[in-house]
């Protein structure tokens, strides 16, 4: 006679989060993963890293960059004018939307990001100084003249 086995202890709940949405994310300190935390919360362990990252007061806003120099995304506090990547120790400008600019690269036509007012901008991939004061045509004509 076959004997019954026993049932499969049943999994765990899944996760869900707290009614009131009260959770929030940062990025840790030790290993760059992002981290979810409760409200209420003043630091949080990363489970990867065991990495203890503090978790900025509330009503503190946030920003993201990518860093220059190892492409890490980096969360600031917002207002920061620049923001020291913890992996390659890159010093990155943080500069707030309404104050930056974009062109294509004139070489490779790699999307570039430069500061409002800038007369040129060089190309980290190439190297290319592409000039972003005056329109080609705009250059042309006054050379010609």
């Amino acid at each position: 006679m076959p004997v019954p086995l026993a049932p499969y202890p049943t999994p765990p709940a899944p996760y869900t989060v707290p009614p009131n949405g009260a959770q929030s994310q940062l990025v840790c300190s030790g290993c760059r993963n992002l981290l979810l935390y409760p409200a209420g919360a003043t630091s949080v362990c990363c489970a990867v890293c065991n990495a203890v990252t503090p978790v900025p007061p509330p009503g503190t806003e946030m920003a993201q960059l990518v860093c220059g120099g190892c492409h890490t995304l980096l969360m600031y506090i917002r207002g920061a004018t620049s923001v020291q990547c913890s992996c390659c120790h890159t010093v990155n400008l943080a500069m707030e939307a309404n104050q930056v600019a974009h062109v294509n690269c004139g070489n490779c036509r790699m999307l570039l990001m430069y500061q409002y007012g800038a007369r040129s901008v060089k190309c980290a991939v190439c190297n290319f100084v592409t000039s972003v004061g005056a329109s080609p045509s705009t250059t042309e004509q006054k050379s010609a003249t």
